[in-house]
């Protein structure tokens, strides 16, 4: 009888737990509504997310890809250093660079990518800056003895009488000493002498004007 009594006991005991249980479980109408609405908010959160900027300066976690392309290549793991000579090229998102000799530094520790980049001899360097008003960029392109870029600043140095021209404008350096700096937003600042050629094209005639004044008479 007591086996029978505590089995009866176990029995009602698991019955209202599970019943408990059940109640508990079950979802309100308000309980229902209230995720939803949360759910609601968090996609309308993300769709007022900004939309990509281009080259990289949204600001956002994605890795950025470097390539160097070069005829030899070494490397000093314990420096974190690698140079590079010959015919170099280097495509990057930020930029493109080619030079004779170009030094790689890194950055030590787990995440490591670029710190800083010294390009020698025949530099060329091409940076696009994008038009605010969606059309195409404005190329600027440096040449140079010398570069130098900063990873943490997006800044490019250029020493070695540079010169850069954006578009049909030229500006030159008028002294070995006069250094020109182009930051991430392809904005130019120079230290030194420097001379500075505007071209400006001809207004084209608009469609439809005036006729041209007729010849005069021949006496």
């Amino acid at each position: 009888m007591k086996k029978l009594a505590v089995l009866i006991l176990f029995i009602a005991c698991a019955t209202g737990a599970r019943m408990e249980a059940q109640i508990a479980a079950e979802p309100t109408e308000a309980s229902r509504a209230a995720p939803e609405k949360k759910a609601k908010k968090t996609a309308d959160k993300k769709n007022e997310s900004p939309t990509t900027k281009l080259f990289g300066q949204d600001g956002s976690n994605a890795p950025t890809t470097t390539e160097i392309y070069a005829d030899e290549a070494f490397f000093d793991s314990t420096k974190n250093v690698g140079i590079f000579s010959g015919r170099v090229k280097v495509t990057d998102p930020r930029f493109n660079l080619q030079s004779d000799k170009l030094t790689v530094f890194i950055t030590k520790g787990q995440n490591q990518g670029l710190e800083k980049a010294i390009a020698e001899g025949n530099v060329g360097l091409v940076r696009d800056r994008p038009d605010p008003n969606g059309g195409p960029p404005t190329r600027a392109v440096g040449r140079a003895d010398k570069a130098t870029y900063t990873a943490a600043t997006g800044d490019v140095e250029l020493r070695g009488t540079p010169r850069v021209q954006e578009g049909l404008n030229m500006h030159v350096a008028t002294s070995p000493d006069t250094v020109m700096v182009i930051n991430q937003n392809s904005q130019l600042t120079t230290h030194g002498p420097s001379r500075t050629e505007i071209t400006q094209q001809p207004k084209e005639e608009k469609k439809g004007g005036a006729p041209p004044a007729p010849a005069l008479p021949k006496p």
